[in-house]
């Protein structure tokens, strides 16, 4: 299983989030620079996480964006779900597109699905608090 980039920089944002001082407020700017990652990507990312309500945003003079609920009420696996755009391991995941003669008979996408289940079930037993073991290491990195 590989995450996209879309939702590894959306798991970073919320790292860089939650290592700061929740009631300040954060530029897109910022984490583009401690990250070095485009800032029309995170662009993109910041506008999602906050449709999902896992970020606040803040418009006008002096915004920015920060944590919309405490680091240990965010859980990584419910995050992972809602920015990755579809989970198909293999072809025969998607009943729409597929096209493998031996789907109906092969094994393999019930080994997979119990192998992505077991994958999704172990990040739903971590919070954003549990990312964030080392909050002053990720300050000192990201100098947040």
């Amino acid at each position: 299983m590989r995450l996209t980039m879309y939702t590894d920089f959306s798991l970073r944002v919320l790292i860089y989030l939650g290592s700061k001082d929740p009631d300040k407020l954060t530029t897109i700017q910022e984490i583009s620079d401690a990250y070095n990652i485009s800032k029309n990507h995170l662009t993109k990312v910041t506008f999602e996480l906050g449709k999902a309500g896992f970020i606040q945003t803040v418009r006008g003079r002096g915004g920015g964006i920060r944590l919309a609920d405490l680091p240990q009420n965010i859980n990584i696996g419910t995050v992972i779900r809602q920015m990755e755009d579809d989970f198909h391991l293999v072809e025969c995941f998607d009943m729409e597109h597929n096209r493998c003669p031996i789907a109906p008979v092969c094994g393999l996408r019930g080994v997979l699905g119990k192998a992505l289940h077991a994958y999704l079930a172990v990040l739903e037993q971590y919070t954003l608090e549990d990312l964030l073991i080392n909050r002053e290491g990720l300050r000192a990195i990201l100098q947040t």
